[in-house]
């Protein structure tokens, strides 16, 4: 089976949570409300994405995260190589050398390359917009506080 890691598709979820509302910056618990992720999960691919480039994180009590660019211009492949490293179907299709011992001699390594480069196009030509849902805008959840000029028990 060719799968990818959960975190490269939680990192999909999130990239699509900002995208689907760019004018809000999100906090990392509020990602974490909005997706079901664990607080610490959501932290962790976070940074790894902010490593990458893909999102900027804006410190203070307003801030939060927010994309570096338009969904429009991020391909999938960008999100996944952010998390997984390259994307190779067999040892042979990454880039370094000398990673297969069989290399010489094995008959298949050019049709790898092939399906590799095909599977690593379609995943380019899907943007982050194409994954992205249209969503409603994002109110971050505040305690209940009663209105100052009510009395309890009724009016």
């Amino acid at each position: 089976m060719i799968k990818l890691s959960r975190l490269a598709d939680y990192s999909i979820v999130l990239m699509t949570q900002l995208a689907g509302r760019p004018s809000s910056l999100m906090q990392a618990p509020d990602l974490a409300l909005v997706t079901g992720l664990p607080v610490p999960t959501v932290a962790k691919t976070l940074k790894l994405l902010v490593q990458a480039g893909l999102v900027e994180s804006q410190r203070g009590a307003k801030g939060g995260y927010v994309l570096v660019r338009s969904a429009t211009d991020i391909p999938v492949t960008e999100i996944i190589a952010a998390v997984d490293g390259p994307i190779a179907l067999t040892d042979c299709t990454v880039e370094k050398d000398g990673v297969c011992e069989i290399e010489a001699l094995c008959p298949t390594r050019t049709n790898w390359k092939k399906i590799n480069n095909a599977v690593v196009g379609a995943l380019r030509d899907v943007t982050l917009a194409d994954m992205t849902p249209q969503m409603a805008p994002f109110v971050p959840h505040r305690p209940y506080a009663p209105a100052a000029n009510t009395v309890a028990g009724g009016e």
